[in-house]
């Protein structure tokens, strides 16, 4: 089964992702210091920064046309729905920025030249951040999954306040809602 659309998804048929208890470690650690490139020409280093960050990762987004990296991606629990889980938080950047997000950013193991290309595309207000040499995603054990040869990100979300994980979204699912679950946690959880 193959739902050709990038953001047209019946979720009913896809299969959900189970809590693994992969991300349980994660709330109230602090982010080592490692500067991830980013669809902007920069390098972020998120211990660094002031604020609450809004971090959310995601296997890997597709391009319209390409095939899956492998047959059956779709029925892979957790693997479809990058696009629309990058999307919904596009489309609710304004509204992340006022709960008080000071900044957002996605986060995937692709290369940034791959992940420039889908920010161009979906006209994203946000940088994407690259951990294809999984420095993040070691450092902190990150939830990933095994497909093709590549390893991949789980899709999660994460709200870091001054370097220190605050609160962890895992498993998420149907991927478009993650950006509204993550704004309604925001607007409960001033700082």
């Amino acid at each position: 089964m193959n739902q050709g659309h990038l953001t047209d998804v019946d979720w009913t048929l896809i299969p959900a992702p189970t809590d693994d208890g992969g991300a349980a470690h994660l709330p109230g650690q602090m982010l080592p210091s490692i500067a991830l490139p980013a669809t902007d020409g920069s390098n972020v280093d998120l211990s660094a920064l002031h604020g609450r960050t809004v971090v959310f990762g995601y296997p890997r987004t597709g391009q319209p046309g390409k095939i899956a990296p492998v047959d059956g991606w779709d029925m892979i629990p957790g693997a479809r729905g990058c696009t629309p889980q990058t999307c919904s938080f596009r489309d609710l950047f304004a509204e992340l920025k006022a709960a008080g997000a000071a900044q957002v950013f996605g986060l995937s193991t692709q290369g940034t030249d791959y992940q420039s290309e889908m920010a161009t595309r979906l006209h994203l207000p946000f940088p994407v951040l690259s951990d294809e040499k999984l420095a993040l995603s070691r450092a902190l054990n990150l939830p990933t999954m095994r497909v093709a040869g590549l390893t991949l990100l789980k899709r999660m979300a994460m709200i870091i306040d001054d370097g220190h994980i605050t609160h962890i979204f895992y498993p998420v699912f149907p991927p478009d809602r993650n950006a509204g679950d993550v704004l309604a946690w925001l607007r409960a959880n001033p700082r």
